[in-house]
């Protein structure tokens, strides 16, 4: 440690820090605009010019290391005078639009000009003028010469993206932010520059006009996207949600969001959202209050059960949907007498599992990897999130394997990358079982295959380092031969030293193994149901063509079906459905999501219901007492959550250790891989994102309508 002296206040940080770092430390700010905590050091701005004892000329604080005895001035008048300067030379070109720029009002800049400042300009010339880019239907550069070269966006691409598509060309005042790789910037995280940006340079297309920041509430929410749990902030104006931007849990994820998280709210205030209950009668649709939807639908089911059994009611539901819902949800089918409830719509394998599946470590600890073997995923576009946090460990020296149906550009090093069918993985996964055992001088497992090349370079990989992990992706998940796959990562994990857990597909694939949203006692799982083993199906938040491994076979079976009720909160399986009921969105109700690593993270509503929706858990706790479901006398969602959980509301932040679990105890006997596994593209995974209009002008959605791999 090194002891510096920093406005007249000893403070002690590690050899090797700056000064910026020691002045965090002890809770002083130094003005700055290319400085930030998570990309490396430019020093492009020098406006955290400070003054440091016997330096002949200020010096910039996030670049100065620190110093055993060095004595720092922050607001000497030297200190001031040179970042009174250095402002004075920013604004030399800076536009005079604070009045029309979306920035304003939480523009670093504007914040900064106030403090440091003149009040009168000495710069008489023209200002530069920057020409307009059009970069894609997210980001707007419409302003560069707002632009005042901090490079923040730059080094966002290249260090936490890993795709540098913007970079500075030319020199001195013909210095100008541009595309470098293409004409447009296609990264799924490419939202997060538009924060990153100090001025108003880079902003948000889709909000572009829309809202002034001090006509916006900010409410705390989690993403109901993939499984990282992604912590934000919804910001709002008169009941509408205008903007989603990220809320810093270092924890989950960090101050970065994907595209998708960010963008996906114009779903929400759509054409297509469902905002009255309707029936079908006689092939036409027509709009109904809820007492008449809801004994429709709790007539139906009685005369159904009489008729036919309690065991021809299912339902499929979303992985989505949050943890009190799909509570309801199993505790509804399995109070009217079934077992046919499931959440793994693109499942190929159904083996009852012995635990909670899940990511097997903290997702903080992603980033101290030091060697990986990722299994059946496009880790870049499946988990964005994820993705930035094992290229962060990749930087500092991890070795990244990987094996998948085709080799994918993850923007960082993958040495070896075995792209082959999904039906040969399980045999690459026993040669780098055959190769371990083979290094190690132990007995493979039993039937595992020789070892190829590059599983020999996989096995030698994973014996060598310390902190290694063995990730199931999405593909993985939803192969033919799952369990199979589990079994021998489980086996390479053990004796390699490594963990060994699932990626997860959804916002709440955890929470929905913890409800019970899965055949427990013999019920059909989601293959049988949608391919028409029922006589009545609740669908919640799902639409199963989109959404399931059957695809367009699922509205033929369900259409089959003598009652199909759609819980959604827009029209959805309008061409198979009986009755549509309106439910909340996750920003218009209450609900709790369980990440990857097993963590519930509970939110509430940040805008009131649109129209006549009902958040869902309420809609089945009147269902359920129509039907004469006892256990149904809930007031709030936290007491479903306290139900659920069995604890107090609030108590619980973290599944239980001994529910969570990997192994395997029985694995099932082969079967061939029928095809590849059904995943889900980026901007295709759930009902907000395919409505979307933003997301689905984006080279990823254009390239899953095509047909092409990202």
């Amino acid at each position: 440690m090194v002891e510096i002296e920093l406005d007249g206040q000893k403070v002690e940080v590690a050899e090797g820090c700056m000064v910026m770092h020691a002045a965090e430390k002890a809770g002083t700010y130094i003005p700055h605009f290319c400085y930030h905590k998570k990309l490396s050091i430019a020093a492009n701005c020098r406006m955290c010019l400070v003054d440091v004892e016997k330096a002949p000329k200020p010096m910039p604080a996030c670049a100065t290391p620190v110093t055993q005895g060095m004595i720092v001035r922050t607001k000497s008048d030297k200190a001031i005078k040179a970042q009174q300067s250095v402002m004075e030379f920013l604004l030399i070109n800076h536009p005079l639009d604070c009045p029309i720029c979306d920035q304003g009002g939480e523009c670093q800049l504007q914040d900064l000009a106030v403090g440091y400042g003149g009040s009168s300009s000495r710069y008489e010339e023209e200002k530069r003028v920057v020409p307009v880019k059009d970069v894609g239907p997210l980001i707007s550069m419409q302003e560069m010469s707002r632009c005042i070269h901090c490079t923040r966006c730059v080094r966002f691409g290249q260090e936490v993206a890993g795709v540098m598509e913007l970079g500075m060309i030319h020199r001195g005042e013909h210095s100008e932010i541009t595309t470098v790789t293409g004409d447009t910037v296609d990264s799924e995280l490419s939202g997060n520059m538009i924060d990153i940006c100090p001025v108003g340079a880079l902003t948000s297309k889709p909000f572009r006009y829309s809202a002034r920041t001090w006509e916006l509430s900010r409410r705390r929410s989690v993403s109901p996207h993939d499984s990282t749990g992604a912590n934000l902030i919804v910001q709002v104006k008169n009941h509408k949600v205008m903007r989603v931007v990220p809320l810093e849990n270092e924890a989950v994820n960090e101050c970065w969001i994907a595209d998708r998280d960010r963008f996906s709210y114009e779903a929400l205030n759509g054409e297509d959202r469902l905002t009255q209950p309707m029936l079908k009668q006689g092939g036409v649709w027509k709009e109904v209050d809820w007492q008449t939807a809801l004994e429709y639908v709790a007539n139906g089911l009685k005369n159904i059960k009489n008729d036919h059994g309690a065991k021809s009611i299912g339902a499929l539901v979303s992985p989505h949907s949050t943890l009190e819902e799909l509570y309801l949800a199993s505790a509804l089918v399995r109070g009217i007498g079934s077992d046919n409830i499931d959440y793994r719509l693109r499942n190929a394998e159904f083996a009852a599992p012995e635990g909670i599946r899940w990511l097997g470590t903290s997702i903080a600890s992603l980033s101290m990897l030091q060697r990986v073997l990722v299994v059946g995923s496009n880790l870049r576009k499946d988990h964005p999130l994820f993705a930035l946090r094992i290229r962060e460990a990749a930087r500092h020296g991890c070795q990244v394997s990987a094996i998948g149906s085709t080799a994918q550009d993850w923007a960082m090093p993958v040495q070896p990358f075995v792209a082959q069918s999904a039906a040969e993985w399980v045999t690459t996964l026993g040669g780098i079982a055959s190769a371990v055992a083979q290094e190690k001088d132990i007995g493979a497992p039993e039937g595992a295959a020789a070892a190829s090349e590059a599983a020999q370079a996989i096995a030698r990989s994973l014996l060598s380092g310390e902190r290694k992990a063995v990730l199931l992706g999405n593909a993985a998940a939803h192969h033919a031969q799952a369990t199979q796959l589990l079994a021998l990562a489980n086996w390479i994990a053990e004796n390699t030293g490594a963990t060994v857990g699932y990626l997860t597909e959804a916002a709440n694939t955890v929470g929905a193994q913890f409800a019970g949203a899965h055949p427990v006692n013999g019920g059909l799982n989601a293959a049988h149901m949608v391919s028409g083993g029922l006589k009545a199906a609740l669908l919640l938040n799902t639409e199963p063509v989109q959404d399931s491994a059957a695809g367009s076979q699922a509205a033929t079976a369900l259409a089959a079906a003598e009652m199909v009720v759609t819980l959604s909160p827009f029209k959805a399986n309008m061409e198979f459905s009986d009755v549509l009921l309106p439910i909340a969105p996750f920003t218009e109700t209450s609900g709790s999501f369980v990440n990857a690593e097993g963590r519930l993270q509970s939110f509430h509503a940040v805008v009131r219901p649109l129209g006549d929706t009902r958040p869902a858990w309420k809609v089945l706790r009147v269902l359920a007492n129509l039907l004469g479901v006892s256990g149904f006398d809930f007031e709030t969602s936290q007491d479903v959550l306290a139900r659920a959980t069995n604890a107090p509301a609030g108590s619980v932040t973290q599944l239980p250790a001994a529910q969570l679990s990997n192994a395997v105890k029985a694995v099932p006997a082969a079967v061939a891989a029928a095809g590849e596994p059904v995943v889900a593209s980026i901007y295709q995974l759930d009902g907000l994102v395919r409505r979307s209009t933003s997301l689905q002008l984006t080279a990823d959605a254009r390239m899953a309508r095509e047909g092409v791999a990202a």
